[in-house]
């Protein structure tokens, strides 16, 4: 495929030639076709070039789910600039360096982020224009409303472009500042729909108007998905799965609420008869399977469409596989193992009418090895040995003006380059994939590394506990001792807890701690916030 047809413009401009009246996106109750989405990106990206947007420019935006997250995101493809997503939990300062450290020209928000925008405001000089979504919320002083920028201009002509133009990726990680992951368009092809050409059966198109065609023709023979997205876009799984299923010629169903609501997300499932459901581990599981128990909200909805229930980014536990199997045995149910740096680099399925597999036990993909961290050489498969995770294939260029972290996370072994963001696991020699946890939280009690991600697995296994996060603490003899910081469903003995670790992993990497709270925080994409859990176990310790 030549480089103009790989970038994700192009591509989407031909989506919408091919179906301009099929369904790109459902937010809540809006509907967009591929005609308004196109019209409206080609509108506002004329208004972003008469204000001076480029190529190479970047676009930041601090939105809740909305139908302009997506036609901004479109925008700033057609002007070969790039969007960067910013957390909308982040306060003032940590806006302020997203948008300086990418040195974004303009900010795009919604009207309830004008505070923390205006706070930011001094801090982000390279930010030149703020367009204001409307939410109820009177206009920022300096700002622009989003509608009326778009509105007055006509649309912009389209352009060549190139596969080389690059989409800037914000990740948050579990320590330090945010990171800027840097993918070329033609690689994020490579990664999202080479793949999904194959797995469908379907030769991968070669052109722009091919991939048009090939969408149409998947649409008309019932073959596309409809995929519902749990997590929020400003998150980089929920972009990546949208591009992905638009290039398979579907439909992307969004959750329209400020805050994860388990009904709504069956309500759209039903009504949109959704075929594939996208979610992060258990944190997003087990609202969704308690909604759908006797007495439950969503009790009792036609959920007869659902084919597939796909997590990555966190674990999703044979209980909760279990309960999904109970409410769809039609589903086949997908755990996977990837970040926004690359993969996947491991798949657990369970195909309806098996046996769920264990919990953090998954089969590694051909193109996986596991780096020692010594020789930062490819362990053999069998070696009992663990090491970080790898993956060749397509992978981003690295990090944004981080060439160290570039160099330490894509590594190049005997002329492969891999993407290894710092999954510790093991893999046998059968392939089966024991993840341990990411390496930057590895405790050390005294000189033994534990994994968060084997205690925590552990942990949840006890009946009462609703999720946990292990961590290290300060040990005046072991240097680090491991603490558990958990919610449970009723008062629990903490020993008991202790007892269940245990009983299935070496008791010195069982918890020596165990501090409850009401709930254990993650971000809205499902992930671990080990910042928080530190914090939380050091103020229920003192």
């Amino acid at each position: 495929m030549s480089s103009l047809s790989e970038n994700w413009a192009t591509l989407w401009e031909a989506l919408a030639d091919a179906a301009p009246d099929a369904t790109a996106v459902v937010v809540g109750d809006r509907v967009l076709d591929w005609k308004s989405l196109d019209h409206g990106a080609a509108r506002l990206a004329q208004g972003l070039c008469d204000r001076g947007v480029l190529q190479d420019m970047r676009v930041a935006q601090l939105m809740y789910n909305c139908p302009e997250y997506l036609e901004s995101t479109y925008a700033a493809f057609k002007l070969r600039a790039s969007p960067v997503n910013v957390n909308y939990r982040y306060k003032a300062p940590e806006i302020a360096y997203i948008c300086d450290n990418a040195r974004a020209e303009v900010l795009v928000f919604h009207g309830s982020f004008a505070d923390r925008v205006a706070e930011a405001r001094s801090l982000m000089p390279s930010v030149r224009v703020l367009l204001q979504v409307d939410d109820g919320t009177p206009l920022l002083d300096g700002a622009e409303w989003y509608t009326a920028v778009r509105d007055a201009a006509s649309p912009m002509p389209r352009i060549e472009r190139s596969g080389e133009d690059v989409l800037m990726l914000y990740t948050g990680g579990t320590t330090g500042n945010p990171k800027g992951v840097t993918w070329r368009h033609a690689d994020l092809f490579g990664a999202l729909a080479v793949a999904q050409y194959g797995t469908a059966g379907v030769e991968a198109p070669t052109t722009a108007e091919e991939v048009g065609a090939t969408a149409a023709r998947l649409r008309a023979s019932g073959s596309s998905p409809v995929m519902l997205v749990a997590p929020p876009l400003m998150h980089g799984t929920a972009l990546f799965l949208a591009i992905g299923a638009f290039v398979m010629g579907g439909s992307v169903v969004l959750l329209g609420e400020r805050s994860f609501d388990a009904d709504e997300l069956w309500r759209l499932v039903e009504r949109h008869r959704v075929t594939q459901l996208s979610i992060v581990g258990d944190a997003f599981a087990r609202p969704m399977t308690e909604a759908l128990e006797p007495g439950g909200m969503s009790s009792g909805r036609n959920l007869s469409s659902v084919q597939r229930i796909s997590s990555t980014g966190a674990t999703l536990s044979a209980d909760q596989k279990r309960r999904f199997q109970a409410a769809m045995p039609q589903a086949a149910i997908i755990d996977m193992i990837g970040a926004s740096e690359g993969g996947p680099f491991a798949i657990a399925m369970t195909m309806p009418g098996d046996e769920p597999p264990e919990t953090a036990v998954f089969t590694a993909l051909p193109n996986v090895v596991v780096l020692d961290d010594e020789s930062g050489q490819p362990l053999p498969w069998g070696s009992d040995q663990a090491g970080r995770l790898a993956a060749a294939g397509p992978q981003p260029r690295g990090y944004w003006e981080d060439p160290e972290k570039t160099r330490s996370t894509f590594p190049v072994v005997e002329g492969v380059r891999y993407t290894a963001p710092g999954d510790y696991a093991v893999i046998a020699k059968d392939g089966r994939v024991t993840l341990l946890g990411r390496g930057s939280m590895c405790i050390n009690s005294g000189g033994e590394k534990i994994y968060p991600e084997e205690v925590e697995v552990a942990a949840r296994q006890h009946a009462t506990v609703v999720d946990a996060n292990a961590v290290g603490v300060p040990d005046e003899r072991f240097g680090e001792a491991v603490a558990l910081v958990c919610s449970v469903h009723e008062p629990t003995d903490p020993d008991e807890i202790i007892a269940t670790v245990k009983s299935q992993i070496a008791g010195y990497k069982a918890p020596r701690y165990v501090v409850f709270v009401d709930e254990v925080y993650r971000a809205p994409n499902g992930k671990a916030d080990y910042r928080w859990a530190k914090q939380a176990a050091l103020e229920g310790l003192q």
